[in-house]
């Protein structure tokens, strides 16, 4: 098989991936914010992200890739959302990630190896590493410091801050939205630990009650569940400054590595229709609005069509053409095969997920004949036939007559047409043509579909 290349967002470059432990690959990702239902923004990294963990496993065996892909379930948002539907922020947090398993399941994503939520992770006891630990380390080592019931990282301590980004603090600090405090000794400084407000979730810590900054979980899960430097981080190109940047600054300056991930991934932004998506411009599309219309498999496919680094246009006729050529391709596959990808296809995502060219190469497999590798392409993606056939079926026209009566009627304008009795052949052909049944004759007799 072709080396594994992956495009590097820290390094620039497209370089041969090289796990730090074969026996042992590990890749993190950020998952959603559970305050609401998902978008189809948020669809795209679970489905590339999906795809990797797929071809991981194909590379170097399921047992040797761990996945690991957060829940954050405490911020800002969902307190507001609670508040606002006066339930609890367990409640909300609950339902909300019970809709984007289903959502996901739906989008045929595997469940990650791991899938933990911030809160577990905030302050475990012992010796477990956590959110607190962490932040009573970069104190110790200089990199933060306590000001105002708050901690704070201290950017200055840090001289390779915005490797990621490549942009210089003056640069960042023009770019971000900067909360001025008096108590930061830098507008670019973050917070690591807050003060709780009056009914917010808040956890005992050596500053008081509160809670974390949003950057510090990612920072804490995957050290904890990975290691102090793993294989793969990834996400939205969105995060990768501040949230990444940051991450990188609290986990290298914590455990006094060079590097947090070996390679840094970033898929790109996502418009509807060629406008970028917003409420206030009425094109704000849930994922589950998506699945109300189209089954998972064409909404993955529509979303492979480009490849994950660049923009993509998500438009009805791209939705279209998704179906139109699942179809195909579930029409041309062998009904039984295993979850085994064609060379062609390895060897196409193997090049930094080239997803444009791994469907050239299923249409080739298609033309060729190649029912079996077909079958086994698509299985090996997460494409199912039976969920594509279900919704076309619910979806199918209905005809206006019983299935029994419509063939008794077509024995009858048989019998018709062999006593040459055509006014009568016609006249039932007619009747079933206004009950929604279309007749087809042919050398192998009379077939019939329901009209479209």
């Amino acid at each position: 098989m072709t080396a594994l290349r992956l495009y590097n967002s820290l390094t620039r470059s497209k370089d041969v991936f090289t796990p730090i432990d074969p026996r042992s690959v590990r890749m993190y990702v950020c998952g959603p914010t559970v305050y609401d239902r998902a978008h189809i923004g948020n669809a795209r990294p679970v489905i590339v992200f999906d795809l990797l963990f797929r071809l991981l496993r194909h590379v170097y065996g399921a047992e040797h890739v761990t996945y690991v892909r957060n829940i954050t379930d405490v911020d800002d948002k969902i307190n507001a959302r609670a508040a606002e539907r006066g339930i609890t922020i367990r409640q909300l947090t609950e339902e909300t990630a019970k809709g984007f398993h289903q959502d996901v399941a739906e989008l045929g994503a595997l469940r990650p190896s791991v899938e933990p939520r911030a809160t577990e992770f905030i302050c475990r006891g012992g010796d477990d590493l956590d959110m607190v630990k962490l932040v009573e380390r970069l104190i110790a080592r200089g990199h933060a410091y306590e000001a105002d019931g708050h901690v704070l990282f201290d950017v200055a301590s840090m001289p390779a801050y915005g490797k990621l980004a490549r942009r210089s603090l003056d640069e960042m600090e023009a770019g971000a939205r900067v909360e001025v405090a008096s108590y930061k000794k830098g507008p670019m400084d973050f917070v690591l630990w807050k003060p709780s407000k009056e009914g917010e979730p808040a956890w005992d810590s050596p500053w008081g009650k509160g809670r974390p900054g949003w950057h510090l979980e990612c920072s804490a899960m995957s050290a904890a569940l990975l290691g102090e430097v793993f294989d793969i981080h990834g996400g939205g190109i969105d995060l990768i400054f501040p949230h990444h940047e940051n991450e990188i600054a609290q986990s290298t300056c914590c455990f006094g590595q060079e590097r947090m991930a070996n390679v840094w991934m970033h898929n790109g932004f996502l418009q509807v229709e060629g406008e970028k998506m917003s409420k206030s411009l009425g094109n704000f599309v849930t994922i589950r609005e998506v699945l109300a219309d189209w089954p998972g498999d064409v909404a993955r496919l529509a979303m492979l069509s480009a490849h994950y680094r660049q923009p993509i246009n998500w438009t009805l006729k791209g939705l279209q053409e998704a179906e139109k050529t699942l179809g195909a391709w579930f029409d041309a596959a062998a009904s039984d095969a295993e979850a085994r990808p064609a060379p062609g296809v390895v060897e196409a995502l193997a090049d930094d997920l080239n997803t444009p060219r791994m469907i050239a190469e299923i249409h080739r497999l298609r033309a060729e004949g190649g029912r079996k590798a077909l079958a086994g392409t698509l299985a090996f993606l997460g494409f199912r036939p039976d969920v594509y056939e279900a919704w076309k079926s619910e979806r199918a026209p209905q005809a206006g007559l019983p299935v029994e009566e419509i063939e008794r009627l077509i024995d009858a304008r048989l019998a018709a047409r062999r006593e040459k009795d055509f006014a009568e052949a016609d006249r039932i052909r007619d009747e079933l043509l206004a009950a929604g049944v279309t007749l087809r004759d042919g050398a192998g007799g009379t077939t019939w579909e329901v009209a479209r």
